[in-house]
């Protein structure tokens, strides 16, 4: 998993609540396992036409927003299925941050998981970087994970909340794996203590 220190990039503003994980990614989408390939289908129904052509109304059909790493949301952002392909989508498209004042439990953790800051600030100010985005190319907003900063491009700092261990992953882009293989000597040393008092365990194969 890919760090998150500092970013700053173009913030896409998508004023709605309850956005839940089959808008983000429909159900159709979800025969692969693979994680990269399902940024083109990213908000799906609302990104395309029923003929397959892009809807020019759609946010991130417009420039500056196809190259959007930010999204600012409304409350209650990924309700709905507990699909995991909802973060695997957003990544795969460039966002590596969403705004919004709160989002499902299930879809907050996969996001972590998976390498997107979700933050969540007063809905008084996602609606302030909404209204930011419309400086188009020139609303790049900066998000300070050590510093627990979103700074508005103005350049007025609005400090955020995050838990202390879920901000050392980030920091360190440690998913569960990564955390697994940060205790591997300790865990060859088990293995090989094991070895050599149970020698008749099966042996498992890496």
């Amino acid at each position: 998993m890919d760090k998150f220190t500092t970013l700053t990039g173009i913030a896409a503003p998508l004023p709605m609540q309850n956005v839940d994980t089959d808008k983000v990614i429909p159900a159709r989408f979800l025969k692969t396992i693979k994680r990269t390939g399902l940024g083109v289908h990213l908000f799906d129904a609302m990104r395309y036409n029923n003929d397959g052509s892009e809807n020019p109304e759609f946010v991130l059909n417009q420039e500056p927003f196809r190259k959007a790493e930010i999204l600012i949301a409304h409350e209650n952002f990924g309700c709905g299925s507990s699909r995991e392909h909802a973060p695997w989508a957003l990544l795969d498209f460039g966002i590596r941050c969403i705004i919004a004042p709160d989002f499902a439990d299930i879809f907050f953790n996969n996001s972590f998981k998976n390498g997107i800051l979700p933050v969540r600030l007063p809905r008084a100010v996602c609606d302030q970087l909404i209204e930011d985005s419309k400086l188009g190319g020139n609303a790049r907003v900066t998000v300070d994970l050590e510093r627990q900063v979103v700074v508005r491009p103005n350049g007025d700092e609005i400090p955020f909340e995050i838990d202390p261990f879920r901000k050392n992953l980030m920091l360190n882009g440690l998913d569960d794996i990564g955390q697994t293989l940060q205790h591997g000597t300790a865990i060859d040393g088990y293995e090989a203590g094991k070895k050599q008092s149970q020698p008749w365990l099966p042996t498992i194969a890496a």
